[in-house]
C-alpha cells in the first residue's frame, strides 16, 4: 500500500500542528486542493489528538503520523487509526517492532537501507535530505545508477528547495554587505595598475623585472 502511494501523490506534506483547532480545518483545505496524504509529526503536545480528529472528520485524508520514535509511538499510531508511520531514525528495537501499518523508517547511508531492507521494510525516509540528500536521494533509488534496487525512498522535497534558497539568500547578503562596506572591485586607477601593485605593491613576476632591471 506505501508504494502505491508514494508513487501516486509523489509530495507528502509535513505537518506540525501546535492548536487542535487547526487540525481539521487544515487537512480539509489540503484534501480540497488534491494533498490527501498528510503526515502529522509528533513534534506538539496537540499532535495525537490533531491526528485523531483528522482521521474521525476528514475521511478522504489519508493520515500517517512522524517522527515515531519507538514501538509504543508506532503502537500509537496504529490504535488511532493511521494509514502508515514515519521515523527520522531506525533503531533495531523500531525496525524489529511488530506492525500492522507500514512504516517508513529514517535513512541516511546505505548501511541504514540494508539494514531496513533486512528488517523487512520496502519503504524508508532519506533524513534529514538537505541539498546533499536531494541528490543522493536519486542516486540510491535508480538500480542504473548503482542504487538500491528494492527499496522505495521518500525524501524531504522541501529540504533540498529550502537549502538551495538559504544558500542563494545568504551569498546575496554577503555580496550585498561587501560591496557596501569594503568595495568588491578595485578602483579604475587600482584596475589599470593592476591588483598586485594596487593592494600588494609588487609587481606579480618581480624576479623577471629584477632581471630586466639588471
Amino acid at each position: 500500500m506505501i508504494i502505491d502511494l508514494l508513487t501516486r501523490v509523489r509530495i507528502v506534506p509535513v505537518l506540525t500542528i501546535r492548536r487542535r483547532q487547526d487540525a481539521v480545518p487544515l487537512a480539509r483545505a489540503l484534501v480540497a486542493g488534491g494533498i490527501d496524504v498528510l503526515e502529522i509529526t509528533l513534534r506538539t503536545e496537540a499532535a495525537r489528538d490533531a491526528a485523531r480528529d483528522i482521521i474521525a472528520q476528514v475521511p478522504d485524508a489519508v493520515v500517517g503520523l512522524g517522527t515515531v520514535l519507538s514501538a509504543q509511538d508506532l503502537a500509537d499510531a496504529e490504535a488511532m487509526g493511521a494509514r502508515f508511520a514515519v521515523s527520522p531514525g531506525s533503531t533495531a528495537a523500531l525496525l524489529a517492532a511488530p506492525r500492522r501499518i507500514p512504516l517508513l523508517p529514517g535513512i541516511a547511508t546505505a548501511s541504514d537501507a540494508m539494514q531496513a531492507l533486512a528488517a523487512g521494510h520496502q519503504a524508508v525516509k532519506f533524513f534529514p535530505a538537505g541539498a546533499m540528500g536531494g541528490i543522493a536521494c536519486g542516486v540510491f533509488g535508480l538500480e542504473a545508477l548503482g542504487g538500491m534496487g528494492g527499496v522505495s525512498f521518500m525524501s524531504q522535497l522541501v529540504g533540498t528547495v529550502t537549502g538551495a534558497a538559504y544558500a542563494l539568500a545568504a551569498g546575496a547578503a554577503l555580496y550585498g554587505v561587501l560591496k557596501a562596506t569594503v568595495g568588491i572591485r578595485l578602483s579604475e586607477d587600482g584596475e589599470r595598475m593592476g591588483a598586485d601593485l594596487a593592494i600588494h605593491n609588487i609587481t606579480a613576476y618581480p624576479e623577471e623585472d629584477a632581471t630586466r632591471m639588471g
